[in-house]
């Protein structure tokens, strides 16, 4: 597979895509792009083909959950996200949610992953959403508050505000 080097393409925070820093305008073509969108060890983001492989530009996360919605799932409650590419994904054990939290601030900012190596930032207002539907339980000995989706529990936070 030929390596092309790194292209003038970006993902902003916000889940647009720039090409030569316009963004790119149909919905359709950013669909097809994120089919061939990969994260490679090295911690980098490349649109990989049969033949070739381009390194672009992620500022965050390659995708934003913008909506969350409850169904029932087999193991009662699962949340099922969707993207700004209208993917659709279940918190479960092969897409967890996870917080990161800034070491400054102390904000935190809530991640799903989509498939391997791929998460979606998780919107603020989803994030709010899902603090609404948020329980604490005791986890290492610390308060947590966290949700649970498909039978596992996802921690949102400690809730003395540490990271």
């Amino acid at each position: 597979m030929l390596f092309c080097g790194d292209i003038d393409m970006r993902i902003g925070r916000d889940g647009t895509w720039y090409y030569l820093g316009s963004p790119i305008g149909r919905k359709p073509l950013v669909k097809l792009f994120a089919t061939v969108l990969r994260r490679e060890d090295d911690g980098d983001y490349y649109l990989v083909t049969p033949v070739e492989r381009c390194r672009i530009r992620v500022d965050d996360a390659p995708f934003v959950a913008v909506e969350v919605d409850v169904a029932d799932g087999g193991d009662g409650r699962a949340l099922v996200f969707r993207t700004n590419l209208d993917e659709q994904v279940t918190a479960d054990a092969a897409h967890p949610i996870r917080v990161r939290v800034d070491s400054l601030t102390g904000e935190p900012t809530p991640y799903v992953l989509v498939r391997a190596g791929l998460e979606a930032l998780i919107a603020r207002p989803v994030f709010y959403q899902l603090v609404g539907m948020a329980d604490t339980r005791l986890v290492d000995g610390q308060e947590v508050l966290g949700v649970v989706s498909a039978g596992r529990f996802f921690s949102l936070g400690r809730l003395d505000g540490k990271p």
